[in-house]
């Protein structure tokens, strides 16, 4: 495949920013009367369902046995669950902290991602990833302006801000290291399966007793077209492009369109040491995937981005 690094960003680029809006729609759903659980639930069967089309349109080559083929859904399934909880934690969370604190405590993965990597591998993280980590909580102290307002944030909120960033952690490993020889969209589908069954499972015994249907529009088509449909599907064709390091940086564009999002739709205040902050851990991102920049820049062939 020819290498086209300006496509690829965009395509990336769009990606990401599709799912900084969603906290945003999400608070206006519960203006609106909503509840989590009809937002999480229409967001993943929608999106389900869509994906679903997709395979059974593009019919997606099979090349498995059918028991390594079952194994694999399973698994799939499994690390899905992550997914789920991610959106469950994180749309609680803007219940009760501003959208702007909300996504800087879901980006908490960068570095519980270092960690995971740490623990999985039995290898201490370098002094450059290190010294991004750092960066990261430093960026977080003043992007939550926690030294002004740490009476004013809701704790509730923040638990389930972090709740969300390890799941998210989870869900970022589930999604780039299971079932990799699959094709992206049966992916997709096995992991988006997974990600509803929890949800049901989690709201089945006390929340679908008067469920208002009308979050499946327009509510829940947007949810699920920008935030489990349409992100896959752009991530997957641009992060061949520009590689897995660029690839990255560009996908933290997600974090300053959130809370622009917030900021013209929601009215949300940002102040210069919160943007300061947002900075910083964007320069963190950067900072961690210099070294698989230079790499990819080097190297003839993209790396393979699932």
């Amino acid at each position: 495949m020819e290498k086209n690094v300006l496509k690829g960003a965009l395509l990336v680029g769009l990606g990401a920013s599709s799912y900084g809006a969603l906290a945003t729609v999400v608070k206006l759903a519960y203006a609106n009367g909503f509840t989590t659980a009809e937002v999480t639930t229409s967001q993943f069967s929608i999106g389900f369902i869509g994906i679903l089309l997709l395979q059974l349109f593009l019919k997606t080559p099979q090349k498995e046995s059918s028991i390594t083929d079952r194994f694999s859904v399973l698994k799939l399934m499994i690390g899905g669950t992550s997914l789920g909880l991610t959106s469950v934690f994180y749309y609680f969370a803007v219940k009760y902290i501003p959208v702007s604190v909300a996504i800087v405590l879901l980006m908490q993965s960068v570095w519980m991602g270092l960690l995971l990597e740490a623990m999985l591998d039995k290898k201490a993280p370098s002094k450059r990833k290190i010294a991004a980590t750092l960066i990261v909580l430093l960026g977080t102290a003043l992007a939550t302006n926690i030294f002004s307002s740490a009476h004013e944030l809701n704790w509730k909120g923040i638990a389930w801000g972090f709740a969300a960033g390890f799941s998210y952690t989870i869900s970022l490993y589930s999604s780039n290291s299971i079932a990799t020889h699959l094709h992206p969209i049966k992916r997709s589908l096995w992991l988006l399966a997974g990600g509803l069954t929890i949800i049901v499972l989690i709201f089945s015994t006390t929340s679908y007793g008067n469920f208002n249907f009308h979050i499946f529009w327009p509510w829940g088509i947007f949810l699920a077209f920008f935030g489990t449909i349409l992100p896959p599907l752009l991530f997957t064709s641009g992060m061949p492009h520009t590689g897995i390091g660029l690839g990255t940086i560009i996908a933290s564009i997600e974090l300053p369109v959130s809370v622009l999002f917030a900021y013209i739709l929601l009215k949300e205040p940002v102040n210069v040491v919160q943007w300061t902050g947002i900075l910083l851990i964007i320069s963190a991102v950067v900072l961690m995937n210099v070294k698989s920049l230079k790499t990819s820049k080097s190297k003839n062939k993209s790396p393979y981005a699932s």
